[in-house]
């Protein structure tokens, strides 16, 4: 157990996009069990602990705390792991620190998805009395009763349950603190980053009029209202919150073809898009959304060392139509003719001659006929 940073769980590839998921009060990391490792196959996905929460220290906050203490923590937690800019979606109080560090950091924020949260929590009042009584009894009588406050009747998840009973009463009751404090609704009209709201229809802690309340307010959000789930939505409706996630946060088919009209130009995307039937429609969505929309746009490497990559796994493979397309494309990611010969001269050393010889002959027409297209224009 860290003393200093929150407690976390990193998966995906480092050189993924990075995608922060915050919790609810009383739960650990574990409630993003069933939706993370399926965002990780996007994302770099790092989920964390409040303070005093599954394995986090509890002395992170103290009494009188803030949201906006906890922000800090999480903007800590980023900086440690080499995070400068991050998407984020949190649940409840986890929704209040997103919200809190897209109005305060808004740097630090790609894109934005609250769930089953509130830019307020129905006043001090009742925050107060929580702290007090379990600075007093402990969390066993609240987590007698969790169900009722987060699931749907005849649902549960023990695990969830089981980190409500274990949580640190203290720093449970400083996190009640912080939600006392919070309001934020003057100030959501400065969230400028594209934010999703997602609303349980039978949540009673932040029912979805709060969630339409921050719609109204912010002019990039969207809001999605989940029927049959209650306050931990990413527990008990995994599926119907993976989808809205993934759409929001992904954008990999629409990022992906702008790439790829970029690389390749439009009118070859148009000529492939001309073509598409119903039996071909998933294969090009695939190439749109995994080649261009997360291949392509990773920036460990530049768009001309992916095309010379590209060139040598043609010439490798035989692939010499798909070869001439790359000729044109390593011309529009910068590449000059020499540097294609370049490429094109090693692949003679490792995929041999004749092959080499086929790729410098398929290479010189494309050329000679980019030549001749700019002669016509000039």
């Amino acid at each position: 157990m860290t003393r200093t940073l929150l407690n976390h769980r990193a998966e995906g590839p480092e050189t993924a996009p990075p995608l922060l998921l915050g919790p609810s009060l009383g739960t650990s990391h574990a409630l993003w069990d069933k939706v993370a490792p399926e965002l990780s196959t996007t994302h770099r996905v790092v989920r964390w602990d409040l303070p005093g929460h599954g394995g986090s220290a509890p002395d992170l906050i103290g009494p009188g705390a803030t949201v906006g203490d906890l922000a800090a923590l999480v903007l800590g937690l980023a900086d440690s792991l080499g995070i400068e800019r991050f998407a984020y979606a949190g649940v409840s109080l986890g929704g209040a620190v997103g919200l809190h560090l897209a109005v305060h950091h808004p740097e630090r924020v790609s894109s934005l998805a609250v769930l089953c949260s509130s830019a307020h929590f129905n006043g001090s009042k009742p925050w107060e009395e929580r702290a007090q009584l379990v600075r007093r009894e402990g969390l066993a009588s609240l987590a007698e009763n969790a169900n009722s406050r987060w699931f749907t009747p005849g649902f549960t998840v023990p695990r969830l349950i089981e980190d409500h009973r274990n949580a640190d009463p203290e720093a449970y009751a400083a996190c009640c603190d912080a939600l006392a404090a919070f309001d934020l609704r003057d100030r959501l009209p400065e969230i400028s980053v594209p934010t999703l709201l997602i609303a349980g229809r039978q949540d009673p802690a932040t029912p979805p009029a709060h969630l339409r309340e921050i719609a109204d307010a912010v002019a990039s959000a969207t809001l999605v209202e989940l029927p049959g789930a209650s306050h931990l939505a990413p527990a008990q409706c995994p599926a119907a919150v993976l989808t809205a996630l993934r759409a929001h946060f992904d954008g990999g088919a629409e990022r992906g073809m702008e790439v790829r009209r970029e690389v390749l130009g439009d009118a070859h995307v148009d000529r492939a898009q001309a073509r598409q039937t119903p039996f071909t429609a998933r294969f090009q969505d695939f190439i749109s959304r995994y080649a261009w929309g997360e291949i392509w746009t990773d920036p460990t490497l530049s768009r001309r060392e992916r095309s010379m990559i590209t060139l040598t796994a043609l010439v490798a493979h035989g692939h010499y139509d798909e070869l001439a397309m790359h000729v044109r494309a390593a011309r529009r990611n910068g590449l000059t003719p020499e540097e294609i010969g370049a490429v094109l001269l090693q692949t003679a050393v490792y995929c041999g001659v004749p092959a080499a010889n086929s790729a410098f002959a398929t290479a010189q027409r494309v050329l000679a006929e980019e030549e001749g297209d700019d002669s016509a224009t000039g």
